[in-house]
């Protein structure tokens, strides 16, 4: 059976910003579709960051630093709810999609190592999988395409409705939908065994890490490193800005590096 008509479960962070070593958790939701698309089961948690929300930040999901203090429940125990939400699912063996996963796996691990919590990699004892992550995918499936691949852009692509942008539950239900159309669009992919999905996904990453770095050697940073490793980044010991390839607004979906570019070509 494909997993494009198996169950997935989605998965999806707002943030205080885009850099997964120093900034937290505001909202996050983990959903299950069913086969036809409808969500069967979900779990919403507003989190008290411990730390100001940007405006930046704010202006993008809407939440406040006075909402989430008010509102808000302590992050070290929703962390850990999270965490093992997340967990209880790839042990299931059912996937679990996150648009731009290596952001939001890898700042959910950072926010289990500042609360002294087992992260998801050390509750499996493995790299989390499987996970399918439509950004990654899209990118593969469709290289050349102009134009950009935040999850609005996806959305409107693959013709998937999305009603609440930036709000943690909207966003995964979409990015949900967008990667099933996308399996049934591109039947290889949507044939293909999780396993085998996910060995695709860590070598495509890895590829368009390193055109990633390319064009920032080029235009903005000879000395950029971009971080190859999906779908979490390793820790760095480094209290500055992350090396891993963001792609997103601060606390919301992913915006995409220039694409629609042939091999070799500046973008």
């Amino acid at each position: 059976m494909s997993w494009i008509t198996g169950p997935l479960v989605a998965f999806d962070l707002e943030t205080t910003g885009t850099d997964v070593e120093t900034d937290r958790i505001v909202t996050a939701a983990v959903v299950r579709l069913e086969p036809d698309g409808a969500v069967s089961a979900e779990r919403t948690w507003l989190l008290d960051p411990g730390v100001a929300i940007p405006e930046q930040a704010s202006a993008i999901h809407g939440i406040s630093t006075d909402h989430a203090r008010e509102h808000g429940v302590p992050p070290a125990s929703a962390v850990e709810d999270i965490a093992r939400a997340v967990t209880e699912v790839l042990r299931s063996g059912t996937p679990v999609v996150v648009m731009n996963a290596r952001y939001d796996l890898s700042l959910l691990d950072r926010e289990c190592r500042r609360h002294g919590l087992e992260s998801v990699t050390e509750r499996l004892g493995g790299v989390p999988s499987p996970v399918i992550d439509p950004l990654v995918l899209d990118k593969h499936v469709d290289r050349y395409r102009k134009g950009r691949r935040a999850l609005h852009a996806l959305c409107a692509h693959y013709g998937v409705s999305l009603d609440d942008a930036h709000d943690a539950r909207a966003d995964a239900v979409a990015a949900a939908r967008v990667v099933r159309r996308m399996g049934e669009k591109y039947q290889s992919v949507g044939a293909m065994s999780l396993t085998a999905l996910q060995e695709l996904q860590v070598r495509a990453a890895a590829g368009q890490a390193a055109s990633l770095q390319a064009y920032l050697r080029r235009t903005a940073d000879p000395a950029a490193v971009v971080e190859p490793a999906w779908p979490v980044v390793p820790r760095s010991p480094r209290t500055g800005p992350a090396e891993a390839p963001r792609e997103r607004e601060p606390g919301g979906p992913e915006t995409a590096p220039p694409s629609g570019t042939a091999p070799g070509q500046a973008p």
